[in-house]
């Protein structure tokens, strides 16, 4: 049996921060800037507070089976909760959505080198 990759992206809103947790929010933008998101194993936060409180989360976990994905994206939510609980970060709305790689369409040139047997 072949490992499996998974995407998973954990998205919320960020609720009731004060004043000092939205300053340092801010002074840490550059780091957590969509243009650098990542799907990593640690998780990789994205936001952009000056524009909406809204924030994104990227994980990328692995499994064996098709069913392993559920259990990636339960680890994936509760990694962001704990990460924003350790903070004191409230939030709100969160949700998940989850991609299993090996079964994601092709994309035009993967198609490509496939019918020419690259």
């Amino acid at each position: 049996m072949s490992t499996r990759t998974f995407r998973v992206t954990v998205r919320g809103v960020f609720d009731g921060l004060g004043a000092e947790q939205r300053a340092e929010l801010l002074a840490r933008a550059s780091e957590h800037d969509v243009l650098h998101a990542a799907f990593t194993p640690e998780g990789h936060l994205s936001y952009d507070l000056a524009a909406r409180p809204a924030f994104t989360f990227r994980f990328q976990d692995s499994g064996e089976a098709e069913e392993d994905i559920l259990e990636a994206t339960e680890r994936a939510e509760a990694a962001a909760e704990a990460w924003l609980t350790e903070r004191g970060y409230g939030y709100k709305n969160l949700r998940s959505k989850a991609e299993d790689l090996s079964q994601a369409p092709l994309g035009k040139r993967q198609r490509r080198a496939i019918a020419h047997g690259a």
